[in-house]
């Protein structure tokens, strides 16, 4: 399983920050862990910045969740309620529903998002296997797991129903178990 680095979603974020779309569409996918189809399928009603908060419609059986538009301080790349309101001000009023749209009007494709992907991340250097919308799901799956994030939180975040689609993200490399155990060892004697 394929996952973006934190190092490797900044490049990527720095590129999609071209286009206020498609900075916003990426920047949901990873902080959200969102499918292609989940940040297509976004509407407007779904984001309330009232009470800063985004409704995300998780498919594959897969729970709908609530969750926090939180600010990031210090990296602009990265707070969510200033690149969605970037975006939504440059958004084409079409009378769609959906937040991101296609130039005919109407919900964007997850094709066109993939297409989207694909170039910002080859234009941000990525290899192959990490140019797929998914790596980004994996990536804040990984990245919550590292910071030792409780697994049942790690959880709700991605939107799992099951802790085991969740308890593949807790599995250890190699290099993990080493340190772990040098740094055992170091503090048995």
């Amino acid at each position: 399983m394929k996952a973006i680095t934190p190092d490797e979603m900044i490049k990527v974020l720095k590129v999609a920050s071209e286009s206020k779309r498609n900075h916003a569409m990426i920047l949901l996918a990873f902080r959200y862990g969102m499918r292609a189809s989940e940040v297509c399928g976004l509407k407007l009603a779904d984001v309330d910045f009232k009470n800063s908060s985004i409704t995300i419609r998780r498919l594959k059986g897969s729970l709908t969740t609530t969750a926090p538009l939180y600010p990031h301080a210090g990296q602009p790349l990265l707070s969510v309620p200033k690149v969605l309101k970037a975006w939504l001000n440059e958004r084409p009023h079409d009378g769609s529903d959906y937040v991101f749209t296609s130039q005919k009007g109407g919900k964007l494709d997850r094709t066109a998002f993939f297409r989207v992907f694909q170039s910002v991340t080859e234009r941000a250097g990525l290899p192959k296997e990490k140019r797929h919308p998914h790596c980004a799901k994996h990536a804040l799956g990984f990245a919550l797991v590292s910071q030792n994030v409780n697994l049942s939180m790690v959880k709700l975040a991605l939107g799992h129903k099951s802790i085991a689609s969740t308890a593949v993200y807790a599995v250890p490399t190699e290099e993990q178990v080493g340190k772990a155990v040098q740094s055992a060892m170091l503090s048995l004697f």
